[in-house]
Formats: structure tokens, C-alpha cells, sequence
């Protein structure tokens, strides 16, 4: 029985800065908005990724 090909990662880690840099930027965009703190924390996960 042939083994199953193993996953490939979907993002790199070169990805993880640039998405951080974005919602940076969102998160700044929109911080009067209730929803401002959901991308701040985001924000932060990202970092601890990448």
C-alpha cells in the first residue's frame, strides 16, 4: 500500500511577516471600529508564528 504524500506547508515563513505587516496596517486603518481588537490579536498570533 503506498503512503500518502505528506502535506506541504501553505504558507512560509517569509508569508507570516508579510501578513503581520498587513493587518499592522488594517488594524491601524480601523482602530475606531469595534471589530479593531480581532486584528490586533491577530496581529499578535501572527508574531508568535513567524
Amino acid at each position: 500500500m503506498p503512503q500518502p504524500a505528506q502535506a506541504r506547508p501553505v504558507f512560509s515563513t517569509e508569508d507570516f511577516a508579510l501578513l503581520k505587516e498587513a493587518v499592522a496596517h488594517y488594524a491601524r486603518t480601523i482602530q475606531d471600529k469595534p471589530e479593531s481588537s480581532k486584528f490586533t490579536n491577530l496581529y499578535h498570533r501572527l508574531g508568535r508564528l513567524g
